[in-house]
């Protein structure tokens, strides 16, 4: 039985990629390097270039310019071998509604037995919580469950690198809390590195250990969401009642303030709330300035507060 070649490495490793259509440049010289292991998210405003870099990453599109390898493999140049490495979640589910979802995994995971040792589909089904509709079709399951399905396709092969493309769109918050502990399941068993696109900030907050922000065809800020938070505004706001009395006060050591209020409040601080900037805040703020033609500086900044 074969396995996907292995190699040495980064599993993305993107120098000066470029990508024009007709007289229209969505990439402008992208870099970026991704380590094998745990998830990263791709953020960025519509028509930033996320898609057209997914595609590109995936093998789907030729680029422009520039260098990429993915699993060690130039994606223009990469075979079925390469390809069995990759596993790819898109946005819409694929038309299957009549299959049973035992049958549909038992007959895509045919394709992997040559080039990997593919997941046993019931195995598979209680990964991703779907055990008890292994006998449903798929026109039956709810858009939760379809979802988690779509995964399942996607990781059947045991892929290196998983691809997400805005995976919880049209999810309740139940469905996407599941789906959230799914995708840990997946990081933590198999060390599978993902790569996520979605415009959910809170989503992307959660999930990723590292965030890069895509705007003007380029990274524009790279680094964990806390750090990132942490860059786009240096301030935090203390709130709290005082006999009774609501006061709001901004503080660059929030830490050293509350202690100091609480030392000498003699008891009668109450409802105290503490509240940082969040992800969304630094993506907002970043791409804001960058919309304004403020882009090096807004670069700068995030860089200097990431090092």
């Amino acid at each position: 039985m074969g396995h996907p070649p292995a190699f040495d490495g980064p599993v993305i490793a993107v120098s000066d990629l470029r990508m024009r259509y007709g007289d229209k440049d969505v990439l402008t010289g992208l870099d970026l390097e991704i380590e094998s292991g745990g998830v990263t998210a791709l953020l960025g405003p519509n028509g930033a270039g996320k898609t057209t870099t997914i595609e590109i990453l995936e093998g789907f599109r030729a680029r422009s310019g520039g260098s990429v390898k993915v699993l060690g493999t130039d994606p223009a140049h990469g075979d079925e071998r390469w390809r069995a490495g990759l596993g790819v979640v898109l946005q819409e589910w694929r038309d299957n509604g009549k299959w049973r979802a035992r049958d549909l995994l038992q007959h895509f995971g045919e394709y992997y037995k040559p080039y990997s040792e593919p997941w046993g589909a019931d195995e598979l089904l209680d990964l991703v919580g779907l055990a008890p509709q292994a006998g449903q079709r798929v026109q039956t399951l709810s858009g939760g469950q379809r979802r988690r399905l779509d995964v399942a396709l996607g990781i059947i092969g045991r892929p290196g690198l998983l691809f997400l493309d805005e995976p919880t769109t049209g999810f309740d918050p139940h469905a996407r809390r599941e789906f959230h502990e799914l995708i840990h399941r997946l990081t933590d068993l198999d060390g599978t590195t993902i790569l996520l696109t979605t415009h959910d900030l809170d989503e992307a907050e959660k999930l990723a250990e590292r965030i890069l922000i895509l705007a003007g065809g380029r990274i524009i800020a790279d680094g964990s969401p806390d750090k990132l938070a942490r860059a786009a505004a240096t301030t935090a706001e203390v709130k709290w009642l005082q006999d009774g009395r609501l006061q709001i006060h901004a503080t660059d050591d929030a830490t050293d303030f509350v202690r100091g209020l609480l030392a000498t409040d003699g008891g009668t601080v109450t409802d105290l709330e503490v509240h940082r900037a969040s992800l969304e805040d630094a993506y907002l703020s970043l791409v804001a300035r960058f919309e304004a033609g403020q882009a090096e500086a807004a670069v700068d900044t995030f860089k200097e507060a990431t090092a």
